[in-house]
């Protein structure tokens, strides 16, 4: 008796933010599916942790550990992966920061520019990175993990909002650069109210027994990439 074929075997997958919540349930799914999974966040030890769950269930991983606002971070990845692997086919863009929930007249300058840093400089240096891999792929493709209120501003959301709106049209515009000359497509996905630590900051008062865990995101991520998709999807994720 054989193993059953795994979808994503042979494929390269690099998930941002996989230490935890649904960037750690992603990376997981992904490397079950037969990816091999390049895992990154600023924490060593809970990388880990999500590799050895990997490996303790088959799959292949390796950790990259790295903060994405150094400005070096991302080329350092980049040319760590590129002399180790020819291409990428699959970038997860999950890696986020909520910043403080306010009015925008009380704004933290300093603050700010973190937030903007990480959620769209940082994202528009990765894609800028890993282009080339990329399109090397037969299939490359890029999921980026957005939050309703890029598209429905909502009060004292402002800077995280704004951050995400500006994501949103990165990954939009790159994939439209890119579809005419490369097998490359882009997705966006809003993966709506889930059981994670940035959603337990936003909402201190909330039941998170009542919300959808972060392997439900991880399961219609995998399956998004099964069916496949156009450059252009944007989908939310219901609970």
């Amino acid at each position: 008796m054989t193993d059953a074929p795994k979808p994503l075997a042979d494929r390269l997958a690099l998930v941002t933010g996989a230490s935890r919540g649904i960037g750690a349930e992603t990376a997981k799914a992904l490397a079950a599916a037969g990816a091999h999974v390049v895992l990154t966040a600023r924490t060593t030890g809970a990388l880990e942790e999500v590799e050895e769950a990997i490996f303790q269930a088959g799959g292949a991983a390796t950790i990259a550990p790295l903060d994405f606002t150094e400005p070096d971070a991302t080329a350092r990845l980049a040319t760590a992966l590129g002399q180790r692997w020819d291409k990428l086919d699959l970038l997860v863009m999950n890696a986020a920061m909520l910043g403080t929930l306010g009015a925008i007249s009380a704004i933290d300058p300093k603050e700010f520019a973190k937030v903007m840093t990480l959620n769209v400089s940082a994202q528009a240096a990765l894609l800028g990175a890993f282009d080339p891999m990329l399109r090397r792929s037969s299939a490359g493709r890029v999921i980026a993990l957005t939050s309703s209120v890029a598209r429905a501003p909502r009060a004292y959301w402002g800077e995280y909002g704004a951050s995400k709106a500006a994501l949103e049209v990165l990954v939009q515009s790159y994939g439209l650069e890119v579809q005419n000359i490369s097998k490359v497509r882009t997705a966006i996905i809003d993966p709506g109210a889930t059981r994670t630590k940035m959603r337990a900051r936003a909402y201190p008062g909330e039941d998170p027994a009542r919300l959808k865990g972060p392997e439900v995101v991880a399961a219609r991520i995998l399956q998004l990439l099964a069916e496949d998709f156009a450059t252009g999807h944007f989908e939310r994720i219901e609970g």
